[in-house]
C-alpha cells in the first residue's frame, strides 16, 4: 500500500508537470447581458475585445517620449497582443502619469511568468529612461510574485507537529498523520493541476485546496490513530487494532468526508461554473485526504507496530479518557446537571459574534487591496491618482445596431448621468456595426455607488433615448464583476437548501435518528453565523483589518460567503460525526442517553480538541497570504473552527442531547424502512439492540 501511494505521488507530479495546468479567475456568465455586449464587442471590434491590462508610465513623459512610444511599441509586437493604445493620449493633468490599454487574445495569467518575463524586456527602455513602468489588469494579476502562499504552509504544518507531539506525546505518533496529509495533499494538488490543465479553475483553486487537504487529512489521521492506539492499550496485537480502527472509526472517516465532499459539490447548484469548480478544487484534496486515511494509514499503523509511542517528547495524553474520574466525564456531568444554562449560554455566544453579519455588503476585491509592492497596486495608485478612482472601473458601452444619428443622444445621455466623471467618444467600430464608448465613474470600482451607477445606465439613462429595436449593454470588468455579485447572491439560498438537505438525508441514514439529524443542521448554523459576523466586522467594518495587512476596509468578495458555507458546513458534520459516532455506539449496547452522551463526549472531547487546534493553526496561518479572499477565508474557517468544536460542539450538543432524552434517537418507522443503512460507527460490543421507532 505504501509503495502504491508512492507511485501514485510521482504519476500525478509528473501528469501535472507535463500537461502544464495553469490558474486564473473566469467571471464570465454565459447568457448573461455583461457577456452579450463583450461577445458583441469582441466579433465586431476584436482589436478591443479579450483580456485587458494596462501599461501605465510614470515620470517625466515629455523628455522621454520616444523611450515610451518605444516600449509601447515592442509590446504591440509581442505574441497574444491585440491592440495597445497610445499612452501619451491619455496624460494626467499634471503632465506625469500616462496609461495604455492593453488588450490580449488569451488571459496573461494562463501564459505564465516567462510570458511577463517577455513583456518586461519589451519596456526595459522606458525604464532605463527613468520612467517607472506598471502594470495593470489582467497583466497586473499575470506579474504578481508566485508562490507567496508558501509560508503559510509552512507555518500551519510546523505548528500541527507541535500540537500532535504535545497531544501524542511521541514523534512517530505525531509524524504519522502529518506524513499522510501532505502525502495525500501533493497527490490532490497534482490532480487538481492535470484537471486545470483541460478546465479554468479560480487562481485562489490551489490555496484553497491545500488549506482544506491538510486540515482535514491531519483530522482524519489523528481520529484513526487515537483509536488504534487505545487499541493497543487494550491488549489487541497490532494488526488487529489497525483493522478493527477502520472498521468502526474508519467508516466515521468516511462519512464525515462524504458530508464535506457533498457541502463542497453542492456549489454547483448556484449555476455558476467559476463557483462549481472551487468546491470542485477543494473536494479534490478532500477526498484524497480521505482515501488516505482509510489506505495509507491502517498501512503505516501497522508497519509502525507497538513502537508508534517510542521516541517519546513527554507522556502521551491524546487518548481519550472514559474513566468515572476523567476530566471529560466531570464536564459531561457538569453538562448533564445543567443542559439549559449551557444550551442558552452557547447559543448566545454564537448569536453574538453573527451579529454584524447584518450589514454584510458583498462586492468584489480590485487590487487597491493589494500590498504596496505588488505591480498592479501601483497601476492602481497611479490612474487613481492621475485620472480620479473611477478611471480603475470604468464602463463599456455597446449600442446595437449602431446607427451614427444615435452618437449625439447616447453621449449626451451619458455625460448627464449623475455619478459619471467623464464619457468617451461614441465611436462606431470599424464595421460600423456598434457604437462603443467608455464611461469613466466618480467612484471606485469597490463603492456601493458604482453599483448604483451602472443600474442607472443599463435601466434609464440608455433606454430613455433608444430607439424601438435598438439595444444597449453595459459591460466591462468592472460590470462583469458587478453582475456576477449579483447572480452569486440570488444563488445562496439555493446553495444553502441544497447543502443542508444533502446533509440531513446522509445524517438520517447513518445515525437513523431525524432529532439527530436536524439538531445538527441547527447547530451548524450558528457556527457559520458566528464566522461570518467576523469576517464583516474584521474586513468590512474594518476591526484590526491593518493587523492583517488590509490597509482599508473592503467588500466581502461575492464568492466567500457562499464558499464558506459549504465548506464550513462540511467541516462542521466533520466533529458531528466523530462526537455521534461514539455516543450512537454507547447508546446501542446500553440503550441509556444520559451515559450514551457523557460517555461519547468523555471518548471524543479531547481528540476534537486536540484536531481544532490542528485546524487552527492550518487555517489562521494562511491569514500572511497576500491574497485578502484568501485572507478572508482562512479567518472564517479559522474562527467557525474554534466555535464549532468548544462551544457548539462540547458545550450545546451535548446539552441539547441531554435534554431530547431517548427522543434523539426516534425515527418514524416508514423513514427508517425506506433510508439506505450507512452506520457511521457499528458497535463492537454485543449484539445491536432494536432501534427505537414509531409507525
Amino acid at each position: 500500500m505504501i509503495a502504491l501511494w508512492f507511485l501514485a505521488l510521482v504519476a500525478t507530479t509528473v501528469g501535472h508537470r507535463a500537461l502544464g495546468g495553469s490558474y486564473s479567475d473566469d467571471f464570465t456568465l454565459p447568457d448573461s447581458p455583461v457577456q452579450h455586449g463583450s461577445d458583441l464587442l469582441r466579433a465586431h471590434q476584436p482589436s478591443a475585445g479579450g483580456f485587458g491590462g494596462q501599461l501605465v508610465f510614470t515620470g517625466a513623459l515629455t523628455s522621454d517620449r520616444d523611450q515610451i512610444e518605444s516600449a509601447v511599441h515592442a509590446v504591440a509586437g509581442l505574441p497574444h497582443v491585440l491592440s495597445v493604445s497610445d499612452p501619451l493620449n491619455t496624460v494626467s493633468a499634471d503632465g506625469r502619469i500616462a496609461y495604455a490599454n492593453v488588450h490580449f487574445d488569451e488571459n496573461p495569467v494562463t501564459l505564465g511568468q516567462s510570458y511577463v518575463t517577455t513583456v518586461n524586456h519589451a519596456t526595459a527602455g522606458a525604464r532605463a529612461a527613468g520612467v517607472a513602468v506598471d502594470y495593470g489588469g489582467a497583466l497586473g494579476q499575470a506579474a504578481r510574485p508566485a508562490g507567496a502562499d508558501r509560508t503559510s504552509e509552512i507555518i500551519g504544518v510546523s505548528v500541527a507537529i507541535i500540537v500532535l507531539l504535545l497531544g501524542f506525546g511521541s514523534v512517530l505518533g505525531a509524524g504519522l498523520p502529518i506524513v499522510t496529509a501532505v502525502l495525500g495533499v501533493v497527490t490532490g494538488l497534482g490532480l487538481l493541476g492535470m484537471a486545470a490543465a483541460a478546465v479554468t479553475f479560480a487562481s485562489v483553486s490551489p490555496t484553497l485546496a491545500t488549506m482544506m487537504g491538510l486540515g482535514v487529512g491531519i483530522d482524519y489521521a489523528l481520529f484513526l490513530t487515537t483509536r488504534h492506539r487505545q487499541h493497543l492499550r487494550d491488549g489487541m496485537c497490532p494488526v488487529d487494532a489497525a483493522a478493527t480502527t477502520l472498521a468502526t472509526s474508519g467508516r466515521a472517516v468516511f462519512i464525515a468526508a462524504s458530508t464535506v465532499v457533498i457541502a463542497l459539490c453542492g456549489l454547483y447548484a448556484s449555476g455558476i461554473g467559476f463557483i462549481g469548480r472551487l468546491g470542485l478544487a477543494a473536494g479534490i484534496t478532500v477526498v484524497v485526504a480521505a482515501i488516505a486515511a482509510i489506505t495509507l494509514v491502517p498501512a503505516l499503523l501497522g508497519l509502525a507496530g507497538r513502537h508508534i509511542d517510542r521516541l517519546r517528547v513527554r507522556r502521551p495524553v491524546a487518548e481519550p479518557s472514559t474513566g468515572e474520574d476523567g476530566t471529560w466525564q466531570r464536564h459531561a456531568a457538569r453538562i448533564g446537571r445543567h443542559p439549559w444554562l449551557y444550551l442558552v449560554a452557547g447559543a448566545l455566544v454564537t448569536l453574538v459574534l453573527a451579529i454584524p453579519v447584518l450589514s454584510l455588503r458583498l462586492g468584489h476585491i480590485d487590487a487597491g487591496a493589494d500590498p504596496s509592492d505588488y505591480t498592479d497596486r501601483r497601476a492602481y495608485d497611479a490612474i487613481g491618482a492621475g485620472f480620479g478612482p473611477g478611471a480603475n472601473g470604468p464602463f463599456t458601452v455597446v449600442v446595437t445596431p449602431g446607427t451614427a444619428s444615435l452618437a449625439g443622444p447616447v453621449h449626451q445621455a451619458l455625460a448627464d448621468t449623475p455619478g459619471v466623471a467623464s464619457v468617451g467618444t461614441v465611436a462606431p467600430t470599424s464595421d460600423g456595426a456598434l457604437l462603443v464608448a467608455t464611461v469613466i465613474p466618480d467612484y471606485p470600482p469597490q463603492d456601493s455607488r458604482t453599483d448604483r451607477l451602472m443600474t442607472t445606465l443599463r435601466d434609464t439613462s440608455l433606454p430613455s433615448v433608444l430607439p424601438a429595436g435598438t439595444q444597449a449593454y453595459v459591460t466591462g470588468t468592472t460590470a462583469g464583476q458587478l453582475y456576477f455579485r449579483d447572480q452569486v447572491a440570488s444563488h445562496l439560498p439555493v446553495i444553502i437548501a441544497v447543502v443542508i438537505a444533502s446533509a440531513l438525508v446522509l445524517l438520517l441514514a447513518s445515525f437513523r435518528s431525524v432529532a439527530v439529524a436536524v439538531k445538527a443542521a441547527v447547530l451548524n448554523l450558528l457556527s457559520i453565523g458566528a464566522a461570518y459576523g467576523v469576517v464583516v466586522a474584521v474586513f468590512q467594518w474594518g476591526w484590526g483589518g491593518s493587523l492583517l495587512g488590509v490597509s482599508e476596509p473592503v467588500p466581502v468578495e461575492s464568492y466567500v460567503p457562499m464558499m464558506m458555507f459549504a465548506i464550513v458546513f462540511g467541516l462542521s458534520m466533520d466533529y458531528e460525526v466523530f462526537l455521534l459516532s461514539r455516543i450512537r455506539e454507547a447508546w446501542l449496547s446500553t440503550r441509556d442517553n444520559t451515559a450514551s452522551v457523557a460517555a461519547g463526549l468523555a471518548a471524543t472531547a479531547r481528540v476534537i480538541t486536540c484536531a481544532a487546534l490542528i485546524m487552527t493553526s492550518v487555517f489562521p496561518a494562511f491569514l500572511l497570504s497576500t491574497n485578502v479572499v484568501i485572507k478572508t477565508l482562512a479567518l472564517g474557517l479559522g474562527v467557525s473552527v474554534i466555535v464549532d468544536a468548544t462551544v457548539i460542539r462540547l458545550l450545546v450538543v451535548p446539552a441539547a442531547m441531554f435534554l431530547l432524552g431517548k427522543a434523539n434517537w426516534w425515527i418514524p418507522r416508514w423513514l427508517d424502512r425506506v433510508l439506505p443503512r450507512l452506520e457511521a460507527e457499528p458497535s463492537a460490543v454485543g449484539p445491536l439492540p432494536e432501534r427505537v421507532v414509531t409507525g
